[in-house]
Parts: structure tokens; sequence; C-alpha cells
């Protein structure tokens, strides 16, 4: 029986009421009556024992205050000395763990990432589980051609503003290196521009140098109307911030932008990335606790600069398939290191991020869908606060597809539905209605309490496929890359986000060298 076919044994009348229903069905519900939704809680899947954190923990802090870390600046030496740490004759600087305790008890615990658009804010921190994006692909993998280009600066603004339209995807932090920008200025600012002019929701990037995140802080204030500390009040961008050279070593150029990242009010995404087996222990327990004690150090020395400055522990411990000794995002090893490393995080109280659905496939095929259902997955349940490069990633983080963040949206839906689980309560357990169908229609299409929940408590995708294998055949026996292929043209061909006016965009052309073309902000060539 179709869920249109009047209830047998039901009273005349009652179809206009559900016609009402259905209606108020088509027009959606409000966010908070969804099935899912930004920040919902997570934590349940816990690969470590408490006693295993604990142990970790001090493993970490044993590290830091035994080896302490190589090439520190002169500006960590200047906080961190004076609080009780010392440098060695080998120029590592040392931290107390008496002094790692104090930065984690001052340190922020949670802070809201901005959206351009502060409807689409987001609070990190707490046990809220959010997907999005992240990464440097250098290519994109190109669905007519099959095969893949080097990305450019076009690519970048694009994928934002497919991304502005993803429901499950929460924030955007660029995937992809703009490969026409050949100078590090023209990259840091370009690639900064394209992706907060591409979308309203919270953004992020990363930068080489310290003087560029000045501009582009500039460069943001002009866009939210030209009063200097405007983005400083409202700061919604967030630097991806590879500091590390692991094992145990400071990046320069990179803890030199976070000095910058930290006085100009930008929050950071502090991340170790070190691969098990390469630059990490191959034991996967050690490349945690190596990645977790380089967080550490960090996390101090920028709450020594300025205590409570927004930060996220990214831990992001990669493996490696140890036959060839190159990066594998997509294994098992992956998804549960990953998740243990949410785990840590949260289990210090402190704001997490780790990286999954960095799938080792080439192509959005089943193979990338089941390393990235993996990974996902248990990142969001263990209570990850921010699941970055979680949609659109391929061939372990070198390649971005248009295709698989389309098709990625479905499966963030899915994994999210999942994270939420079941309610159990007097009228989700259903008596009444059960009995109402025993005594009646002897079937619960028609039920009150179906259509009512059909919006809240079940999630439907958007190009994955549930016909029956004649209707399939019927529609066209398309595969879902070929409909998210048509999804990414619709939406590219016709969504220009025009949050920033043209006013303000002429003001930020007049001080800084964009080179995104003033007419790509309206209408595309690519995608027409």
């Amino acid at each position: 029986m179709s869920a249109t076919t009047p209830t047998p044994g039901k009273r005349a009348g009652r179809s206009g009421g559900r016609a009402a229903r259905v209606a108020a069905r088509a027009a959606g519900l409000p966010d908070d009556e969804k099935a899912v939704h930004p920040g919902q809680s997570g934590g349940a899947f816990k690969p470590l024992t408490d006693s295993e954190c604990r142990t970790v923990y001090e493993t970490a802090l044993t590290m830091l205050e035994e080896f302490g870390m190589g090439t520190p600046i002169p500006e960590f030496i200047e906080v961190v000395v004076p609080a009780g740490g010392w440098l060695d004759d080998d120029e590592r600087l040392h931290f107390p763990r008496s002094l790692v305790e104090d930065a984690v008890d001052m340190a922020a615990k949670e802070f809201t990432w901005h959206g351009f658009d502060d409807d689409r804010s987001i609070v990190v921190g707490g046990d809220r589980v959010h997907f999005g994006t992240a990464g440097a692909a250098v290519s994109v993998w190109d669905h007519e051609t099959r095969k893949h280009r080097p990305s450019d600066l076009q690519d970048v603004f694009d994928v934002a503003r497919l991304v502005d339209t993803l429901e499950h995807v929460h924030f955007h932090v660029r995937t992809l290196v703009a490969r026409d920008m050949i100078e590090s200025r023209d990259l840091d600012v370009n690639t900064a521009y394209a992706v907060a002019m591409g979308t309203t929701k919270p953004v992020g990037t990363s930068f080489f140098q310290p003087e560029h995140v000045v501009e582009v802080v500039d460069m943001f204030d002009e866009m939210l109307g030209g009063r200097p500390g405007a983005f400083a009040e409202r700061p919604f961008c967030v630097a991806n911030n590879t500091f590390v050279v692991p094992p145990l070593r400071y990046a320069e150029d990179a803890v030199r932008s976070m000095v910058a990242q930290v006085r100009t009010g930008m929050p950071i995404n502090l991340l170790s990335a070190g691969q098990a087996g390469a630059t990490s222990p191959a034991a996967l327990a050690g490349s945690l606790a190596q990645a977790l004690a380089e967080c550490l150090s960090a996390l101090t020395c920028v709450n020594l600069l300025n205590p409570g400055h927004p930060c996220v522990m990214g831990l992001w411990p990669f493996v490696s398939d140890l036959r060839t000794g190159a990066m594998t995002g997509g294994s098992g090893e992956e998804a549960v290191l990953n998740a243990a490393a949410a785990q840590m995080a949260n289990w210090l109280g402190l704001p997490s991020g780790v990286a999954a659905g960095m799938a080792d496939s080439k192509v959005p095929d089943n193979q990338a869908g089941h390393e990235k259902g993996l990974t996902v997955a248990l990142a969001g349940h263990a209570g990850a606060n921010l699941v970055y490069e979680s949609a659109g990633m391929l061939a372990s983080l070198l390649a971005c597809s248009y295709e698989a963040l389309v098709i990625d949206n479905d499966m963030l839906g899915a994994v999210n539905r999942t994270v939420r689980g079941i309610e159990v309560t007097p009228d989700t357990l259903s008596i009444e209605t059960i009995k109402s169908v025993i005594f009646g229609a002897g079937h619960f299409l028609g039920q009150d309490q179906t259509l009512s929940l059909m919006q809240s408590e079940y999630i439907y995708p958007e190009v994955g496929d549930r016909l029956s294998p004649a209707d399939w055949f019927d529609a066209g026996a398309t595969s879902v890359d070929e409909r998210a292929r048509i999804r990414v043209h619709e939406i590219l061909g016709s969504h220009f986000p025009s949050h920033v006016s043209p006013d303000l965009d002429a003001r930020v052309r007049d001080r800084f060298d964009i080179r995104l073309p003033a007419g790509a902000l309206t209408t595309s060539a690519r995608w027409g």
C-alpha cells in the first residue's frame, strides 16, 4: 500500500489533515528538529580505557620534560624559560610537566568558530561533533577525462561554493593548493580570499609566513566592513598550522606564523601529522603519544603568549603501509588511531580535531566509500569535535573530487545519524501506536507517528540510490558519481554567494593583489 492510499477502517475526513502534514513535510523542518544537525554528542566509542589515556598522557609529559622540542624560536624560549623550562646544550627546549599541566588548565575548553553568517557558526569543544573539509591536494579528479589534473585558484573558490550548499559539511578548510599561484604570498592571500568569498560557513586555511597572516587578517577586516579588529571580535577563519617536523622538532616558519596568529586573534588548529613507521613510531600507541607531546608543547607556548587563546588539539597521526612506506589514509589502523587521538584530547577536556575520510582510492568508487565510511564513523563516534578531511579527498590526500564532495555529503549525513543514536522514551517505544495497528489497519504506513517522524527521525540521501533494480534501469541506470556530477553542475552553474558586497570586494581588490577575476564571483564559464 502506498503512503498516499487511504488507510482501511479510518473514518472519512482524515485526508485533509494528512495532506496538511504531507505539505508541512515537503516544506522542511527547522534545523533543530531535523534528524541530524551540527554538534551532536559523540564519544560512545572509546578505543582506550581511562587508565590507558592516563598512561599516554604521562608518556607525552615525560617526552617533553626529558627530550624537549628541537629548533624552538626565540618567542617560545622567551616565555617557556621564565616559566620553568630550560634550553639544553643541543638547543632543545624542555617543558617541565607542571608547566604543561598548568597550560592544559588555562587553555580554552571551547570556543565559537564563527561563520561569516553567524547562523552557521559552531561551538567547538565538549562532546559536540562536526564534520568538515581540509587538505592540501595538488590535483582534481576530472570526471570527464577520468584523470587527475592540476588544481588552480578557480578550483579553490568553486569547492568553497559547492561546500556552501552541502548540509552535512559543517565547516570548510581549503582542500586544494592553487598551483597557478607561484609565490607563497600570492598563494596564502588568494587562498584565504577564495575560501572566504565562497562560503558563509566557518572556514580555514594555512600560511607560509607570519606577515601573510597579518595581511590576511587585514583583508578579513575589510570584508567585515573595514573596521580594524573586526575579525578578532568574530574570527571566522581558523589557521591550520602544521607546526612540527616530527619527531619533536618545530617547523620554524610555521611556529613564527603561530605567533602572528595569536597576536591577530586567529584561532589555531595545532596540527601534528607524524606518519607511523616513518616520522613517528610504527607502534600505534607510540605514534599517539608522540603526537600528543608535540601538540601539548604548542598549546603550552600559545597559552603562555596569550592565556585562553582558542586552539584545537590537532592530533593527526597518519599511518604508513609498511610494505612501501606510503601513507594510507583509509586503513583500519588510521581509523582507530585517529579515534584514539580524539578520545585523548577530549579526555583532557580540550577541543579536538582529527583527520578522517582520506581515501587511498584514486576515484570515488567502492574502495573510497568503505575507507571513508570506516574512518569517519569511528572519528565521529569517538567524539571528535572537528573531523577534518571528511569529504572530497582521494589518493591519500593528493587529490580532491567535486563528485566525492557531493557523495560524501550523503555519507556524512548517515554517519551523523549513527552518532545521534536511538532515543528511548515512552513515546518512541510506541506502545499505543503498536496497539492501534494491531486492532486497526494492520500496518504503520498511515499512522500519525510514521508521518511525523519521516524527517525528524530519518535522513535521506541526495544522490545515493534506493530504487528497485527495475526502477533504476528505467531511470537511466546511472552510477552515483554520474548523479553527483549532474548535481555539481547544477550547483556550480547557479550558486554564487554574495555575503561580501561588491563595494567591499572592490575595496579588497584595491588593497590586495587578488587573482580570482571579479566576474567569477557571479558567473562561471567552467560550470555553465
